[in-house]
């Protein structure tokens, strides 16, 4: 997996709606990447308004 979600996370779902594969899921407090799901095509990365994903 190429991208994390970090803890500025503000769980507003938008990397979730942008992910083309959904592999983001509301985790406990933010939102996580399922790995196994996950392609690393960074689609999330450039949604996220606070910039809470990263390159791992």
């Amino acid at each position: 997996m190429a991208f994390v979600i970090s803890d500025s996370c503000v769980s507003c779902g938008t990397c979730a709606g942008a992910c083309p594969v959904g592999a983001i899921v509301e985790g406990d407090g933010k939102y996580v990447i399922e790995a196994d799901s996950c392609v690393s095509c960074g689609t999330c990365a450039g949604a996220c308004p606070v910039g809470a994903i990263e390159e791992a």
